[in-house]
């Protein structure tokens, strides 16, 4: 609820860089990645965004999010292992 009501705004597909593959591959891995993306939990996915994808400190996170650096930590983490399991079942080329 925090998150909704802070509005936190987040990188869209455009963001993601090109592997250089075909345009119909890397399309499509970038349509699955989105779609693991949005599947995260809300506070795993914040700091996933703001820190893999924008570029800010786990400080500046904990500031902007009102948590601990920890915590900022710990999320994306977190993030990473949820990320991670789930990639394992799908077919990236």
């Amino acid at each position: 609820m925090e998150l909704r009501r802070r509005k936190v705004e987040w990188v869209g597909a455009d963001a993601l860089p090109d592997s250089g593959s075909s345009a119909t591959d890397s399309l499509h891995d970038r349509e699955a990645l989105m779609e693991l993306l949005r599947q995260l939990p809300d506070g795993y996915r914040t700091v996933f965004n703001l820190y893999a994808l924008e570029g800010y400190s786990h400080a500046e996170i904990a500031e902007q999010l009102g948590i601990t650096e920890a915590t900022s930590k710990s999320q994306l983490s977190r993030a990473r292992q949820w990320l991670q399991r789930r990639l394992g079942n799908f077919d990236l080329q």
